[in-house]
């Protein structure tokens, strides 16, 4: 196995004002990590970079020991806030289908594999009797699975989250972990989260990003580590989880 993301001496900034600073970080392939921080702190900056779409003022980064730009079709990536019109009549599998770009033929129809490959996305993430149904007429919970099958769709092997949760009730949160458990079988997933004390049930590393990005087992996530991390009291609801240091389970607790 090699790495999927390394972050060396990496700084970025907007308007020479500095963002991310000194980032150093190593992500194995197969881990399911939660990047977490106050907002503008950098978290979805740090995705667009992994994405080759922003650039480091200095140092490095390589995905799949390449860089970004050139490991981007093994990257599949759903966005806080997808720019679709929820007036154009588009149905879950053509949302899906457009996971195929870059890797279907350039012209023509889409061919019967791209349709194979959309309708296995959507049976993976538990929606296929919704292919035909229009897009905006889905509950937040079933779009977001469909938009995590357009990133499968790409056949990816790396699945970067912008906040995949927000606006979601708890109940459908939970389920959509277990999905996103269920694929960190055969993906590397990296998400965006400001509910720590939910998704440390299910990642096995966190990424701080602050004043420095820190990264940490799941398990060495304190009330003391947050509140230093947002500068103020936190409460921290920690659940079962495995410590990504030495693959033992582990009792949560809460503090």
């Amino acid at each position: 196995m090699m790495d999927a993301i390394v972050c060396r001496n990496l700084l970025f900034g907007y308007d020479a004002k500095p963002v991310l600073w000194n980032v150093n970080i190593t992500i194995p392939e197969g881990d399911f990590v939660c990047i977490v921080g106050p907002n503008g702190s950098g978290k979805t900056t740090l995705l667009k970079i992994a994405l080759g779409l922003l650039k480091p003022t200095s140092g490095t980064i390589e995905v799949f020991g390449q860089r970004p730009e050139r490991s981007r079709g093994r990257i599949g990536y759903v966005p806080q806030h997808p720019q679709l019109d929820p007036l154009f009549p588009v149905s879950a599998m053509d949302v899906v289908l457009m996971g195929r770009l870059g890797r279907a033929r350039s012209w023509g129809a889409w061919g019967s594999s791209d349709r194979e490959q959309a309708v296995r996305a959507l049976d993976e993430v538990g929606i296929a009797d919704k292919a035909g149904h229009h897009f905006n007429s889905l509950s937040g919970g079933q779009k977001q699975r469909v938009l995590i099958a357009r990133a499968l769709a790409g056949e990816p092997d790396l699945l970067l989250l912008d906040e995949p949760t927000a606006g979601l009730d708890a109940h459908i949160e939970e389920g959509f972990y277990r999905l996103l458990q269920e694929l960190n079988q055969r993906l590397t997933i990296m998400l965006v989260s400001h509910d720590l004390g939910f998704v440390s049930g299910f990642v096995r590393t966190v990424v701080c990003v602050g004043k420095e990005v820190v990264v940490h087992p799941t398990s060495a996530i304190t009330g003391q580590v947050i509140a230093d991390l947002y500068g103020s009291d936190m409460r921290l609801v920690r659940h079962d989880h495995r410590c990504s240091h030495d693959g033992q389970d582990q009792n949560g607790h809460e503090s």
